[in-house]
């Protein structure tokens, strides 16, 4: 830790613990950007990613990790800096910037009260924690003195068990982690679920069966969700709103108003603590902002007493498990292949992950042979899990490809 100083970057490529945890939180709270990242990239994707970001630090190993975590964690003097590749397809660092104690001191006050942590929560992370929203939610039960359990990547029976044995009062999920627990559930019976006061989703929209049996099974007035990216979160919504207003994710959290463009793109005003940039990226941060307000590209709608609704994801974005995959980021590496003369990825409809990416080839390579390629190259989420071979791609007659007819 003496070697790194305030305004650096920490590269993390280990898998989620407790120690993982610490180690975030002493980086922060001495002015040092981890940059949470998974841990099964290929070398072809963490050079890709982080030569732009330029870290002090690449941390691989446990003994790395603990050389990075200090006894003294304060207040976290600003976010980690995750990665977004947003629509070019081109990995961004999302850079909160040092903030002072006061804007500090919001940040996590912000959390903290919309959400209720305190002392007495038990946080059961059933996502990686180089994710943004599990890893806030982990660092924000810290923060407020309550306990972190990580069982380890996801299993509905590890899961099972944990809240058995742990009794947890929080957790974030995305869709797919529901209707895996739920099938767990059919086979083996559901646990006691009675000590969760907070169970938050996001990150892909969610099947109506699967809400409606997230609000049967769980305590009342315990079940959330909410709408936010990378860059920023946008809104909250219990599900009792949602009941009545289907298909809503809510209203803007508390210090934040939304507004709409004719075309339905979402701008979010937001204070002081939550801006960002692109680190590096000056152009790109600067089409993002408007004033106090940012948008990802998102489209939707507000109803009269300010509820929206989506009415789209960013354009072409793929969300596999609850993970967003952009297709550009895939071709990009797929058409380096010697193999392949033309190439589009696009999202298919899955019932267990919500989509799934495939792709459509135009080129001499095999199946086999780029299924390989992937492998060495992709991280296993932006893997195309089905492979079409074709003589063309249908196109417009300016030249894009219409994925739409794929």
């Amino acid at each position: 830790m003496s070697a790194l100083a305030a305004g650096d970057r920490v590269a993390l490529l280990v898998p989620a613990s407790g120690a993982y945890l610490d180690a975030v939180h002493s980086l922060l709270a001495h002015g040092i950007f981890p940059i949470p990242l998974d841990p099964r990239l290929s070398p072809h994707e963490r050079e890709r990613i982080l030569n732009p970001l330029d870290p002090a630090l690449v941390v691989e190993t446990p003994e790395q990790l603990a050389a990075v975590t200090t006894a003294d964690r304060g207040l976290p003097l600003g976010r980690p800096m995750h990665c977004t590749s947003g629509t070019t397809g081109v990995p961004k660092g999302v850079d909160s910037g040092l903030l002072d104690h006061d804007d500090a001191a919001a940040l996590v006050a912000e959390e903290r009260e919309l959400w209720g942590l305190c002392e007495t929560d038990v946080n059961l992370v059933l996502s990686p924690l180089y994710h943004s929203a599990p890893l806030r939610f982990a660092l924000g039960t810290t923060l407020a003195g309550g306990r972190v359990v990580v069982p380890g990547p996801f299993d509905p029976a590890a899961i099972t068990a944990a809240i058995d044995t742990e009794r947890p009062t929080t957790m974030f999920c995305v869709p797919t982690h529901l209707q895996r627990l739920f099938g767990h559930w059919d086979e083996v019976g559901a646990p006691d679920l009675s000590s969760f006061r907070l169970v938050a989703h996001a990150g892909a929209p969610c099947p109506s069966d699967v809400k409606n049996r997230l609000i049967e099974l769980f305590p009342p007035d315990s079940t959330w969700e909410f709408y936010g990216s990378t860059e920023g979160q946008f809104t909250a919504c219990r599900s009792e709103e949602w009941l009545e207003r289907p298909g809503t994710v809510g209203r803007a959290r508390p210090g934040r108003t939304l507004q709409l463009d004719d075309d339905g793109t979402i701008w979010c005003s937001v204070p002081p603590y939550a801006r960002f940039s692109y680190f590096r990226e000056p152009e790109k941060t600067a089409a993002t902002w408007r004033g106090d307000a940012f948008t990802v590209g998102d489209a939707g709608r507000l109803d009269d007493d300010g509820y929206l609704y989506l009415d789209g994801r960013r354009s072409d974005l793929i969300i596999s498990g609850g993970v967003n995959v952009y297709p550009l980021e895939v071709e990009q590496v797929l058409g380096e292949h010697p193999g392949v003369d033309d190439v589009a990825v696009y999202g298919a409809d899955d019932p267990a992950w919500g989509q799934r990416v495939c792709a459509a080839v135009v080129g001499t390579a095999t199946e086999a042979e780029l299924a390989a390629y992937a492998r060495e190259r992709l991280a296993p989420p932006k893997r195309p899990k089905t492979w079409t071979l074709r003589d063309e791609l249908p196109r417009t007659l300016t030249g894009k490809v219409r994925r739409q007819d794929l």
